[in-house]
């Protein structure tokens, strides 16, 4: 089938809600192209809006992360839209046929949609429908992401095209404000990215339930498993950024660029910030050392005899202690010994005075008249009896 006269087309490679992508040959400039047509104009009264949307959307982004918009168009009343072919599977078709991924081709995966999320978000646009379908892997691993069609621009709250209160998005992947019939944001891309880098890393979303109303109600309160514990082999550095991106709060989550330049600078390995040098230590000031006082020399020992040496009874400027008693504060009274020997001149005049006392009593006793004979001897030659002296 040609259309427009220069698109060929060739064989299917996606379908969706809206329409159908083909793998076709641009004739006029002879390179490759994707086309997408619109299915049933009928079926959904704002599907040529939000295809046309779709097509004005892209049509501004232009960045290796993001499938770029060539050409827009009708025929035989339906819509088309030609954007460049990737060569490759998207991530849905990934984890079918691979399962889990390493914590290395994930981190680059995370590089590269968050820069292509980064760069919408700057022109004011919001995917509000970033899942693993509508991230395209090329044959060289870059990542690019595609399908705007419920995109909408931040500046134009009529840009959704839906009823109010409708959620528009995938159940799996939907952030929880627009859970609760929010507008999305850009924090709700960053939170819906998170979702698929959990999914790429367990086998598994974060949130799984029986009905979509039951998945909604867990982003609204569960927290999510932390990927560790289901068997993921990633540093503990890239598991709490993966949290974050898993905030229930939007304003607790990093932007989109933020978590670009996380993960492009290998942040999520863990790796510790190089120490800055450590500042020489000034050497210590020499501390003086007085110099030691003149001591008398010290007479050497001889073998076998003992030294004796005589300690000052006190420092020079300073008076001895007195002796204390045992009764503490009480001062200790002198003994006799201490009385007599600190006073030799005064018992030399007391023993003095006692010698003359004894002297004069003697004297006294001896020349007494008592004591005197009363008879003088006779010269006939005879002697008397003696009297005895006392």
């Amino acid at each position: 089938m040609l259309i427009a006269g220069r698109y060929q087309l060739n064989t299917t490679i996606g379908r969706g809600a809206m329409g159908e992508v083909w793998r076709a040959y641009d004739q006029m400039l002879g390179r490759p192209v994707a086309v997408k047509v619109l299915l049933d104009r009928n079926a959904d009264p704002t599907a040529d809006s939000r295809f046309r949307l779709e097509a004005q959307t892209a049509g501004r982004l232009h960045h290796p992360h993001v499938v770029g918009v060539l050409d827009f168009g009708e025929h035989e009343g339906r819509l088309f839209l030609v954007m460049e072919l990737v060569e490759g599977d998207s991530l849905a078709r990934v984890l079918a046929d691979d399962g889990p991924l390493p914590a290395e081709q994930v981190a680059a995966i995370a590089a590269q949609a968050a820069a292509g999320l980064a760069v919408a978000h700057e022109q004011g646009i919001v995917h509000r429908d970033i899942k693993p379908g509508n991230l395209l892997l090329d044959t060289n691993g870059t990542l690019k992401i595609g399908d705007f069609g419920i995109a909408r621009f931040m500046d134009d709250p009529s840009g959704a095209l839906t009823a109010t209160g409708q959620i528009v998005g995938t159940s799996l992947y939907i952030a929880p404000e627009r859970a609760l019939g929010k507008p999305a944001g850009p924090a709700s891309d960053v939170y819906s990215l998170g979702c698929v880098l959990y999914q790429l890393l367990t086998g598994r979303p974060p949130f799984r339930a029986d009905s979509p109303i039951a998945i909604l109600h867990q982003h609204l309160d569960a927290t999510p498993v932390p990927p560790r514990e289901l068997g993921a082999a990633l540093p503990p550095a890239f598991e709490n950024f993966l949290l974050g991106l898993l905030a229930k709060r939007p304003e607790d989550r990093p932007t989109a660029r933020q978590a670009a330049d996380w993960f492009a600078t290998g942040a999520w390995r863990g790796r510790p910030e190089p120490l800055p040098a450590a500042a020489p230590v000034p050497a210590a000031a020499p501390i003086p050392v007085p110099a030691p006082a003149p001591q008398s020399p010290i007479p050497p020992r001889t073998k076998g005899a003992a030294t004796t040496y005589k300690l000052p009874s006190a420092l020079p400027g300073h008076r001895a202690a007195r002796p204390r008693s045992s009764s503490g504060n009480r001062r200790a009274r002198p003994s006799l010994r201490t009385f007599v020997a600190g006073r030799p001149r005064a018992v030399g005049l007391i023993a003095a005075a006692l010698l003359f006392l004894t002297a004069m009593y003697v004297g006294m006793s001896v020349f007494s008249p008592d004591s005197s004979s009363a008879e003088t001897p006779q010269e006939t030659g005879r002697s008397s009896p003696a009297t005895p002296t006392p």
